[in-house]
């Protein structure tokens, strides 16, 4: 009987495993996600400050919340609502991963060579970061959410009328992103009749003025960056 012969070539008796498949990620779609994971960071640290904007008092986490919003719908404008809800959701990994870190560090004792005044600010402000972390939490994922859904909808609705879905999704997310947060994040602490009233005023103006302008600036470095050309 003869024996059998197995060739070199891979058919369908090959035990070897299949090479496994190639997940190609748009370049822009790359950067940006690496962006909005910092900005999300980011924006816990920056709301322990009240910033002044001609009369009106903001929290200054404001700036990194609205650079979320130009980057989540310029994804939603190059790749669909989809991709962007996607990015809101991940997002959710570099802020939850912070929040243990800092709860992690608190914990850990400090060196005996650090300065009493500098340990005691590290402490107050990270320690009320916790609680705006918190609230930055439910009011990201809400707002963001919002934000991608509102625009996806308009966007089959207003065709290519770009400045008006970014505006107008911006401002509706915004004032529910102040409701949320400065709720959550100060009642108790102190009054925040004013800070709600600043806040949603300073951002419906700089979702108007700022936001359109950028998400233009975002999609057309993000089609520059996927042919090549940056």
């Amino acid at each position: 009987m003869p024996s059998a012969v197995f060739g070199t070539s891979k058919g369908h008796d090959d035990p070897s495993p299949p090479a496994p498949a190639t997940i190609t990620i748009p370049r822009a779609l790359f950067i940006f996600s690496i962006f909005y994971g910092g900005m999300v960071c980011i924006a816990g640290v920056l709301g322990n400050k009240q910033v002044a904007i001609g009369p009106l008092a903001v929290e200054a986490g404001i700036f990194a919340f609205l650079l979320l919003v130009v980057v989540s719908s310029a994804v939603a404008e190059l790749y669909g609502a989809l991709r962007a809800k996607h990015l809101v959701w991940f997002g959710f990994l570099p802020l939850l991963a912070s929040m243990l870190l800092v709860a992690i560090v608190l914990e850990l004792p400090a060196a005996a060579s650090m300065e009493a005044d500098r340990l005691a600010a590290f402490d107050l402000v990270m320690r009320s970061n916790l609680r705006i972390w918190m609230a930055g939490i439910v009011a990201y994922g809400v707002s963001q959410t919002l934000n991608v859904t509102i625009f996806g909808w308009l966007k089959r609705g207003q065709g290519r009328l770009l400045w008006l879905r970014a505006a107008v999704s911006s401002v509706l997310s915004q004032i529910v992103d102040t409701l949320i947060f400065i709720t959550v994040a100060f009642y108790g602490v102190f009054p925040i009749g004013q800070l709600v009233v600043g806040q949603m005023l300073a951002k419906v103006a700089l979702s108007i003025v700022l936001v359109p302008p950028l998400i233009y600036a975002f999609v057309g470095l993000g089609r520059r960056l996927d042919r090549g050309k940056v």
